[in-house]
Parts: structure tokens; C-alpha cells; sequence
């Protein structure tokens, strides 16, 4: 009997976790997405306060890049297919419209060598779980096939990431937890929520101040966010809270 084609996705994920020797997780539908899309690469970022905030895993150092430019300036295909519960595809970021629409990520994607990016968003109900990217170095369009395969892959990656929250999912220092979180990613991670926690004391401002501030300091400094708030922690780096105007209290 024939199988169905998310049989066969499924099958493919299931295979490359065997042949790492771990349980089914994201990271093995990030490596079965980039591979059967013919992509360079390919990410997952899970959602948190309305947006793609936590980087999940990656395939290569330029999805790592990528997925946190979004996450600094706020704006990318990411955020736009968390809001509008439907795939970003832009098969060439060359394309004068992308430069409108993201005027910060697009130009930086093309100088990491991003060239078409797309995005679907992990979906069930009213849940917005994360996002599902893959970029390629050169332009041109996601075939039909392939599309339908990422939606089969985002759907599989949707189920296992919100399995692994239910599960409390995480690895000891130095191993890929559960959900295929690779412990550098959950550093960089947790640097960050550190990094915003003692700047919402140092500034007196609220957390989502606090991140904004962040966010704004490391894009106008032109470093990478996970870099700004290492300094942070390590209280090689502080900012300060902003002046107040001659004559307000």
C-alpha cells in the first residue's frame, strides 16, 4: 500500500532522529525542511509574547542570524506569519518590495547571503506555537511539491514543540535537550531574559521596556543581541537610564 505523503515526512523525520540516536524532535524537522526544500538552511523559533522569541534550533550559523535580526528590529517574514497565521514566501529579497516592507531585516538578510526566505507559521487553534523558516542563497520559487511539504514538516514541528513544552522538555549543560535545543542556542537564550531582567532594575523601566531598550542599543551599535546582553551579564556593559528634561521632576 502506497503512504501517504505525511507518512513519508514523518517517516523521513523519524529516520534522521534514529540515525542521531535521540528522540523525534524540531532540530530533526529543521534538517528533513532545509533538505527537502532544497534550502540552505532552516530554523525554528517557538512564540512568546506574540512574536518568534525563542530560537529553537537552527541548521547553520546563518539561521541563527536571521531568526535573531528579526528578533532585534522586530520586523521580518517571522513576525508577519505569526500575524497573519499564513506562510511568508518571498522566493527573491532583491525584490524593491521587501525593502519597503522590512526595511531593517531585508538588507541585512541579503548581506548574510539570504536570497529568497520562507516562513510558515506553527499553528493549531487559537495556539500560535512558533515559526518554521527556510532561506535559500539564491533566489527563486518553493515548488508546489515542496511547499506541500513544508506544510506537512511545519505541522510536525508545531505537534513536537508543543509536546516538548507539555513535557517540560530540557538537557543537562553541554547536550541537546529533548526538543533538540542545542545548549548553545538556550545560553544565548537565557542571557538574554538575564540581560533584560537587570536592565528593568538599572533603567527602573518595565521588562518590555527593558527589551526594547536592549533590542535598540545592539541595533545601533550594529552587534548581534545574544553579544550585548553577554557584556550585560558579565557587567562589562551598562546602559543608562535616559536623561530627564530641564524643568520635569
Amino acid at each position: 500500500m502506497t503512504s501517504s505523503r505525511p507518512e513519508v515526512m514523518w517517516g523521513l523525520v523519524a529516520a534522521h532522529a534514529a540515525a542521531q540516536a535521540r528522540r523525534v524532535s524540531v532540530a530533526d524537522v529543521c534538517a528533513v525542511a532545509a533538505s527537502s526544500a532544497q534550502a540552505s538552511g532552516a530554523w525554528v523559533t517557538a512564540a512568546a509574547s506574540g512574536g518568534p522569541n525563542f530560537l529553537m534550533c537552527v541548521t547553520d550559523p546563518v539561521c541563527e542570524q536571521l531568526a535573531e535580526l528579526q528578533l532585534m528590529l522586530g520586523e521580518g517574514p517571522c513576525h508577519d506569519a505569526l500575524a497573519a497565521g499564513a506562510p511568508v514566501l518571498v522566493s527573491d529579497l532583491g525584490d524593491e518590495e521587501w525593502d519597503r516592507r522590512w526595511p531593517g531585516f531585508t538588507a541585512e538578510a541579503r548581506r548574510l547571503g539570504a536570497l529568497a526566505v520562507f516562513t510558515f507559521p506553527l499553528i493549531i487553534g487559537a495556539i500560535h506555537a512558533g515559526v518554521l523558516g527556510l532561506y535559500r542563497s539564491s533566489p527563486g520559487l518553493l515548488p508546489s511539491a515542496r511547499l506541500g511539504d513544508s506544510l506537512i514538516l511545519a505541522d510536525a514541528a508545531t505537534v513536537l514543540l508543543l509536546d516538548g513544552v507539555r513535557d517540560g522538555a530540557g538537557g543537562s549543560a553541554g547536550e541537546a535537550g529533548m526538543d533538540g535545543q542545542p545548549p548553545g542556542l538556550a545560553l544565548h537564550r537565557a542571557e538574554i531574559d538575564q540581560a533584560t531582567g537587570m536592565l528593568t532594575v538599572q533603567l527602573g523601566v518595565s521588562a518590555t521596556e527593558a527589551f526594547a531598550r536592549l533590542r535598540a542599543y545592539a541595533y545601533v551599535q550594529d552587534r548581534r543581541l545574544a553579544d550585548v546582553a553577554s557584556d550585560i551579564v558579565a557587567r562589562r556593559l551598562r546602559l543608562h537610564p535616559d536623561p530627564v528634561p530641564d524643568g520635569e521632576p
